[in-house]
């Protein structure tokens, strides 16, 4: 076949040696396990939206696999795309579910953008030494054991604020350059911060939000203390949700002791309780006796 065709994988017969692209057939949602599992040919995978599943060992040792296009995949089973040292881009933008080890060893992956990505399970991307920055979004709930483990490159991560996410100390062993931490909510989170009439508020929020710069660049990750990274991010995390917490309580009283007039004014629809707070999930004794 031609260099620039697509192969149609329907299932039912092994992917031709020749074949480099290869399109998952319309009756396909499945991609089965060990579909793809060792073939050295294959340099693209286009799946169709209906596709929602890549099941375990799919790609795995996909030598030449370089692109992976599966715009409606919402589970990658484990070990998956195993040791596709050569891939470079992924597109999954409705992908929810990552299973361990499934990008274990993606040697070439630089970046990965996950917007509707719920868990990341144990070594999702162990020893991807390429990858230099990655962005979650507000749906995350849980990363799993040593899932950056080795990354050695790992620079900066977008993640939600959001307690409980990450509960072991491994996950970025070896990630010695991960010195920057974005809030998926951050630009919301500022311009509140921005309109606060209090001096003291707006600082103190400024200063913790751009904390976590400064701490992860002083935070070590060899053996001897390698859960100083993970655990200095969950209690920044912690931090900035108290002070949220805390301001907000202040907002309240105040507006309903009726003597901040300007600020009343200046915060219409109460932009602190409408705008930075509703994807927080928030202790229920924080606001008892104020209503």
């Amino acid at each position: 076949m031609a260099a620039e065709e697509y192969y149609i994988f329907t299932g039912r017969e092994a992917v031709p040696p020749d074949a480099t692209r290869v399109r998952i057939d319309e009756s396909i949602s499945v991609i089965p396990a060990r579909a793809f599992q060792r073939n050295s040919s294959i340099e693209e995978l286009e799946c169709h939206v209906g596709v929602k599943k890549v099941e375990k060992w799919a790609c795995c040792d996909c030598l030449s696999l370089r692109l992976v296009i599966m715009p409606g995949v919402e589970e990658v089973e484990g070990s998956a795309f195993r040791d596709c040292e050569a891939l470079t881009d992924v597109e999954c933008g409705k992908l929810e579910r990552i299973g361990g080890w499934a990008f274990e060893g993606c040697e070439s992956l630089r970046s990965i953008d996950l917007p509707s990505i719920k868990i990341v399970q144990r070594g999702a991307f162990r020893h991807c030494t390429a990858l230099t920055k990655i962005k979650v979004g507000k749906e995350l709930t849980s990363i799993g054991w040593a899932a950056f483990y080795g990354c050695t490159s790992l620079e900066r991560m977008t993640i939600p604020l959001k307690d409980g996410m990450i509960n072991d100390d491994d996950i970025f062993i070896g990630c010695a350059n991960l010195k920057h931490v974005d809030l998926v909510e951050g630009a919301v989170l500022h311009t509140t911060t921005s309109a606060l009439q209090m001096e003291e508020w707006k600082n103190v929020m400024n200063e913790e939000i751009a904390s976590i710069n400064q701490i992860l660049s002083s935070a070590p990750c060899i053996d001897g203390d390698a859960g100083r990274k993970a655990r200095a991010i969950q209690t920044w995390i912690r931090s900035v949700l108290h002070k949220i917490v805390h301001y907000k309580a202040e907002h309240r009283r105040l507006l309903n002791n009726e003597v901040a007039t300007t600020l009343q004014l200046a915060l219409p629809n109460d932009i602190v309780i409408k705008n930075v707070l509703p994807f927080l999930e928030l202790p229920p004794y924080a606001f008892q006796g104020e209503d």
